[in-house]
């Protein structure tokens, strides 16, 4: 049974679909909303590909498709600019139209990378995601932001370019290993800290992968809705939309630590979202005690409570940060469980107030 959710943005609608077994039905399904489009340039990694790459490409060509395939290193090493002159290139050589399309097939980084290449290829073409991780689903996949990493930080050249629909089949994360699916659990229990107590406590319950896996369908709908309804309200991140960050400020600089190889972003975004909730409860905001709850929730899904990381990279990292406005950061706190909001501070002082964590790092 397909549940179907609907970002209605003015002029760029598009659907959220969630089905088990849709990975065979894209073809049909990029039909409906790419009427024009005679190929589709899909963009997949060397961990995807030899897996769902060909289901993908058969189920486009029944339904008439011509379909180019384009392989990328796993990792997030391939979000850079040689790599995103290589799809441009590819795009180009494949004689690719406007009125054709770019299919991203693959977590995060496929669905960043490809999704930035159609927003600027031909001054932009259509785009379908169909994301592979459980993080993409959940989360990356939807709400148009699409980037490459620059050596000074993560996601810092990008644009906001909506897909024209997310395909999203539950049974693909059954090949995930263990650490990319608690990866995605990070994102995952964002949603509960930011928006939903009560699929907070519901995650806590289940207590691990099998127990969510059990609940997938439930799991994915509530976080893509949770997005779709953020993203309608705040598209281009400029105020309600920062919520989603929560946890990214400080998670970003544990990223950072790691050269983005050590730590993955979920990591990242657990221990940062203890900082966060720590700095909450610090400055009378968050509840007592919540960090504590937020940290047993973690451990439950593997996920790091502290990461090492030295104070020039988080000065650095905060210095980098997207949401800052001046020499403001935004800094996303909870006021409770399940509430958050954006608590603007001097980046001197969010350092100050960091500092006392960071003695002995």
């Amino acid at each position: 049974m397909s549940k179907i959710l609907t970002v209605d943005l003015p002029g760029r609608a598009y659907d959220i679909e969630i089905e088990r077994g849709l990975l065979d039905k894209v073809g049909e399904r990029c039909k409906a909303v790419l009427p024009r489009a005679k190929a589709l340039f899909v963009v997949t990694d060397s961990t995807v590909g030899p897996l769902y790459a060909q289901r993908v490409r058969d189920s486009l060509e029944k339904a008439g498709f011509t379909a180019v395939l384009h392989t990328v290193p796993a990792g997030e090493e391939s979000k850079c600019v040689e790599r995103l002159q290589e799809l441009w290139e590819a795009m180009m050589a494949a004689r690719l139209t406007r009125t054709d399309a770019v299919v991203a097939l693959g977590g995060g980084v496929v669905g960043d990378l490809a999704g930035f290449a159609a927003a600027t290829v031909l001054r932009g073409v259509d785009y379908i995601q169909i994301p592979t991780t459980l993080l993409a689903q959940v989360d990356s996949s939807v709400g148009g932001k699409v980037a490459i990493d620059l050596h000074a930080g993560k996601n810092l050249a990008g644009a906001f370019w909506q897909p024209k629909g997310v395909l999203i089949d539950p049974e693909v994360l059954t090949t995930l290993t263990d650490r990319t699916f608690s990866d995605g659990m990070a994102e995952v229990i964002k949603y509960g800290c930011i928006r939903d107590q009560a699929f907070f406590d519901k995650l806590a319950a289940w207590g691990g992968r099998e127990g969510v896996m059990e609940h997938i369908e439930e799991v994915i709908h509530t976080c893509c809705d949770i997005k779709r309804k953020v993203v309608l309200n705040d598209e281009r991140d400029t105020g309600e939309r920062m919520v989603l960050n929560f946890g990214h400020t400080i998670g970003h600089a544990f990223e950072l630590a790691g050269h983005y190889e050590t730590w993955t972003h979920g990591q990242g975004v657990a221990a940062g979202m203890c900082v966060a909730t720590r700095l909450g409860e610090q400055m009378g905001i968050t509840p007592a005690g919540t960090t504590e709850t937020i940290q047993n929730i973690l451990k439950e899904y593997q996920l790091p409570l502290t990461i090492p990381c030295t104070w020039d990279t988080l000065v650095e990292a905060v210095g980098l940060d997207k949401k800052n406005a001046g020499s403001d950061i935004r800094l996303i706190v909870l006021e409770e469980l399940g509430k958050a909001v954006p608590h603007a501070m001097p980046r001197e002082a969010l350092l100050e107030a960091l500092t006392p964590m960071w003695k002995g790092n």
